[in-house]
């Protein structure tokens, strides 16, 4: 399992949002953005909301193997981040999703169990960090998969929102490597809760 749970969790199937979420492509489309615009809001959501969300999934999984396990200062700080309840609401939606997915392997692990202690729910960066300690995930490779995850939601929505060729999609992930990867760099330097960047959507819009 170990090789196959960082692939896992970049797959577009799972339920964080990479098939049923657009990360503000949608409202941005619907304000004029045009396709040659897109490699321009996923580097922004990089330096932006990717930091954010990278980090705070980061903190989870730190805080996943302690006993007990208490995510509440990271969600805590997370929600405090999150500035409108709209966005509020789509996280924990999401975070939902990838709660049910984790009580499937391991209903009673604790970092599985510590998620239902959330009210109201999980936001979105903490339940992948739940399902990461069941894979025995590292912190990086959480990461990597976070930030993968915040390409591929924009990338898989502009495929249904401004259609083109899919292999411009792959091009502008690719072409965005090294801003991915200094997204990860950042979000593993962050050590606590008090320390999480406050950069969420609104400040890429």
């Amino acid at each position: 399992m170990a090789g196959l749970a960082p692939l896992l969790l970049g797959d577009g199937r799972l339920p964080v949002g990479a098939y049923s979420y657009s990360a503000g492509l949608e409202p941005a489309v619907a304000a004029g953005l045009t396709r040659d615009r897109i490699p321009a809001l996923l580097r922004a959501r990089l330096h932006t909301a990717a930091v954010t969300e990278a980090a705070a999934a980061v903190l989870a999984l730190r805080a996943a193997g302690q006993d007990p396990v208490d995510y509440g200062p990271v969600q805590q700080a997370l929600a405090a981040r999150t500035l409108t309840a709209p966005l509020r609401e789509a996280s924990t939606t999401l975070g939902r999703g990838v709660h049910r997915l984790a009580r499937r392997p391991a209903p009673d692990h604790p970092a599985v169990t510590a998620l239902s202690a959330i009210r109201p729910r999980p936001l979105r960066p903490i339940a992948p960090a739940a399902l990461g300690a069941v894979m025995k995930v590292s912190e990086e490779e959480l990461a990597h998969g976070v930030v993968y995850d915040a390409l591929q939601t924009i990338a898989s929505a502009a495929l249904k929102l401004l259609p083109g060729d899919p292999l411009d999609t792959v091009a502008w992930i690719l072409a965005a490597e090294p801003h991915a990867a200094a997204a990860v760099a950042e979000a593993l330097a962050v050590r606590t809760p008090a320390d999480l960047p406050a950069r969420t959507p609104p400040l890429t819009e």
